[in-house]
């Protein structure tokens, strides 16, 4: 669009909106496309939606409110920034519930439309907020969004309802112009979504032009901020959240396995979208089962994996708790099968649509008897990608179970990803069983003496029959065995097969620009940005701390207990109350310091600052 009058531009390197309203307002979808533009653009950007946790919560009241995150910048981050720069609040219970987050002398644009007598005070507001000193700490602009958005669709032939939901666009309009973000990918975007409905698609256009005139001509909006494209790796890139990442690495995998691809899934909360994307893809081989629940989606998987597919399952907490006694067969069968737990708060139904780290110790033990499982977790939404070709690498080398343990933060959160070169992708594929040529017999637990992974044959090949089920086997023949000392030898070569498991993997890293740190901060999943963007900040007021990140969980690297024990003080941030805190202390005999916060919510960068900051002093 070309600009109506000339306005001063500010450059900043880089700013936190948040977009906040009813769950019927659109907030996800205006955010999500700001997002998209502003990737498009060339910034570096991390997002953090936040959803209501009831399906229909009621209008205009606290637990309905809906909010849409991002930060983006001309340099590398870390999180979606721990306070906004800009608050769009489209009524009293998005300003409620988002005020205390807004930073002081932050933008706050307001839909004033929406603030009538009924709507504060089901909220608790006894008069308006726009109309007392209560908001003098922010820069309010008071927008009649509803009912300028009514004005500019006035001649669509749409009804006064239909209408009024293009607010959004008018919101986002502004935002754009306010941030100077491209608008050709938003009405290309509001085309193809609203294809059949083309005079649906036309007002939301015409919404989006007018929020953006509107900016341009506005007294309330003096100055206008530009972001310039961030300095990135050369390659193509595109924006991704966690889940989609996951799906793209399972593809991936299967490709690279030159296998089928099976995911058995029951729909929940915030796996669903790895089932809903998989389902997209039959023409990579990819056959997505919606079972009728969670035991029968991972039976169907394991049933795949005996069949030779690569198999996977997708599920949160409550799921695995469900497909526990399979994964235990999986582990008895030594057959691979990726389970990802998408991790939320719990416990039971708990918190659905936030997030925690809180099943780390039921990946770790959650099933009956002797049943160690590999266990893998990603560190940001586009890692997700690598993790999934990790996770599926560890299951078909070592013909095991293994989780993948991701969360809701990085499941719907996004960032630009770089698009990797096929052919640096690693090769997955693994020999399926053959009959022996020296006529001596098939033997289904005869181990590679490299790994220990046992022959995986294909069923219904002449000549490779042998038991399956969950009674013990006995070593080498498979034959149903109640010998006390083979159960001993199998249960040891199951964990031994674990065990060696870190052989394979890289060895932890350690960043410590200074080389003088003597104070450790160590982090697992999604507490990866968190972490690394208090220790910068940490490192840019002079003091001197140590980074590392997990992504194995079992087994650890080979050099965990060296790194720990070459600190003074190891400090362990979790959204859960000491878990992996509690293994490590189990095992490296470390004093592992936790610090731990179970809010539904990602930790905040400014928050570890200053506990990285008291542990330094405590040295």
């Amino acid at each position: 669009m070309t600009p109506l009058v000339h306005k001063p531009v500010e450059q900043r390197d880089g700013v936190v909106i948040r977009f906040a309203g009813d769950s019927g307002d659109g907030m996800q979808l205006t955010g999500d496309q700001f997002t998209s533009q502003t990737a498009a653009f060339g910034n570096d950007l991390s997002t953090l939606p936040d959803f209501p946790a009831e399906i229909r919560a009621p209008a205009g009241t606290l637990p309905g409110v809906s909010a849409f995150q991002v930060h983006f910048s001309d340099h590398e981050i870390l999180t979606p920034g721990d306070a906004p720069d800009v608050l769009v609040a489209m009524n009293p219970a998005a300003l409620k519930a988002n005020l205390a987050d807004l930073r002081r002398g932050g933008d706050l644009i307001v839909n004033t439309d929406e603030f009538t007598p009924r709507a504060l005070a089901r909220v608790g507001y006894e008069r308006s907020p726009l109309d007392d000193d209560s908001l003098e700490s922010w820069r309010v602009h008071a927008v009649s969004l509803t009912s300028m958005t009514l004005e500019a669709l006035k001649d669509s032939g749409l009804s006064r309802k239909e209408a009024e939901r293009a607010k959004n666009m008018f919101a986002l309009g502004l935002l754009s112009w306010l941030y100077h973000r491209p608008t050709a990918g938003t009405v290309a975007f509001l085309g193809r979504k609203f294809a059949r409905q083309p005079e649906i698609a036309k007002a939301n256009v015409a919404a989006f032009e007018a929020g953006w005139s509107f900016g341009e001509t506005t007294e309330s909006f003096s100055v206008s901020y530009q972001v310039k494209p961030a300095t990135m790796p050369a390659g193509t890139y595109r924006q991704i959240s966690g889940n989609l990442a996951l799906a793209y690495g399972l593809i991936a995998a299967s490709q690279r396995a030159a296998l089928p691809l099976f995911l058995g899934a029951y729909p929940i909360t915030p796996a669903s979208d790895v089932l809903h994307e998989l389902s997209k893809h039959k023409r990579f081989g990819v056959r997505a089962f919606q079972a009728e629940d969670e035991i029968a989606a991972i039976g169907a998987a394991l049933g795949a994996s005996f069949g030779g597919s690569l198999a996977v399952t997708t599920t949160s907490g409550p799921g695995v708790a469900l497909k526990s006694e399979t994964v235990g067969l999986a582990v008895s069968l030594e057959l691979p099968l990726v389970i990802c737990d998408i991790q939320r708060g719990g416990p039971s139904t708990g918190l659905p649509t936030k997030t925690e780290q809180a099943d780390l110790l039921q990946a770790m033990y959650g099933r009956n008897g002797e049943a160690p499982v590999p266990i893998v977790a990603p560190r940001s939404p586009a890692d997700c990608f690598d993790a999934a070709l990790e996770a599926c690498r560890i299951a078909l080398t070592y013909r095991t179970p293994v989780f993948l343990l991701s969360d809701g933060y990085l499941a719907n959160g996004a960032e630009p990803w770089r698009i990797p070169d096929v052919a640096s992708l690693p090769d997955l594929r693994v020999p399926f069983a053959t009959v022996p040529s020296d006529g001596s017999g098939y033997l289904p637990y005869a181990r590679d003496p490299d790994n220990l992974a046992r022959p995986w044959a294909r069923p219904g090949t002449p000549g490779l029959e042998h038991r399956i089920g969950g009674l013990e086997k006995a070593d080498r023949t498979g034959a149903i065995s109640y010998d006390p000392d083979n159960h001993d030898t199998m249960v040891r070569l199951r964990q031994a097969k674990v065990d060696g498991i870190a052989r394979s993997i890289p060895a932890m890293v350690v960043e410590d620009p200074s080389g003088e740190a003597r104070v450790l901060v160590l982090g697992w999943g999604s507490t990866y940005g968190p972490i690394g963007a208090a220790c910068r900040q940490v490192r840019d007021a002079g003091g001197a701390v140590a980074q590392a990140h997990l992504r194995h969980l079992n087994p650890f690297p080979t050099n965990t207990g060296d790194v720990l024990g070459a600190y003074d003080r190891v400090l362990l941030p979790e959204m859960n109350l000491g878990q992996l805190a509690s293994l490590l202390r189990a095992r490296y005999l470390v004093d592992v310091i936790p610090y731990n916060r179970v809010r539904g919510m990602p930790f905040k960068s400014g928050e570890l600052v200053g506990v990285i900051t008291d542990v330094i002093d405590s040295v």
